[in-house]
């Protein structure tokens, strides 16, 4: 029996608008699937009917991902690929399995002989990265810093030196209503000449990505509480 594809589907971010972020082609690839994984059902109940205002919802077979699900779930959830339907995997981090845990499920479609094909769209991290004016020949996501005040601090000092030796450009993210804990560890650990980018609500009509040295973002430091953001410690290319 031939056996489906999957699709890594990418959204939108939380914008409202799909035209100007999704590329057409691709929208009329995803119209067309009915299987689908995904790591919040009502927000990708929206997205499909964003894209089609008629779109089948209840013809579709939904099947929910994320980190507390086990191995045996993922090999459940490619089940209608290898039965030879196609199957689109969508996340709320904007590119499945970049941050998310979409990429247990390519790994299962590699070890199974399954095609996949990750269609073009948004990545709030590549955005930040070349919003910010830091180089993109070097750069590191680090995901979430840690939780804990001091052991976030020692990473944000790591990374600082650490550009400042290599010129890499370290990109991290933290919850939205941590956002202004890590700006304040930002402002109060890091030395005055030290570059920092913010991009918050990337593709939102609210997008607002701003790169400055530390001294400068004690100055005009914003509200970020409630804003998905993207962090970033650099160096500005010349």
């Amino acid at each position: 029996m031939k056996k489906g594809t999957i699709y890594m589907i990418p959204t939108t971010l939380g914008g409202e608008s799909v035209n100007n972020i999704i590329p057409q082609d691709v929208q009329k690839e995803i119209i067309k699937l009915r299987h689908f994984v995904v790591e919040n059902l009502k927000s990708a109940r929206q997205f499909l009917r964003k894209i089609d205002r008629e779109f089948p919802i209840d013809d579709c077979e939904f099947s929910i991902l994320n980190k507390r699900n086990e191995e045996l779930d993922f090999y459940h959830y490619v089940l209608p690929a290898m039965k030879g339907h196609d199957l689109g995997v969508m996340s709320d981090a904007g590119c499945p399995g970049v941050a998310d845990p979409g990429a247990a499920i390519v790994n299962i479609a590699h070890d199974k002989g399954i095609r996949v094909h990750p269609f073009v769209g948004p990545s709030s991290i590549l955005l930040a990265l070349m919003g910010s004016g830091f180089s993109g020949q070097q750069f590191t996501f680090h995901g979430y810093l840690p939780k804990e005040r001091k052991a976030r601090i020692a990473v944000l000092k790591k990374l600082e030196a650490d550009t400042r030796k290599t010129r890499i450009t370290h990109l991290f993210m933290d919850t939205p209503f941590r956002n202004m804990n890590v700006l304040d560890d930002l402002l109060n650990v890091l030395s005055d000449p030290t570059m920092v980018s913010i991009a918050s609500n990337i593709t939102l009509p609210s997008q607002d990505i701003r790169t400055m040295s530390v001294k400068n973002w004690r100055e005009k430091a914003y509200d970020l509480s409630k804003k998905p953001a993207i962090f970033s410690i650099g160096t500005v290319v010349q």
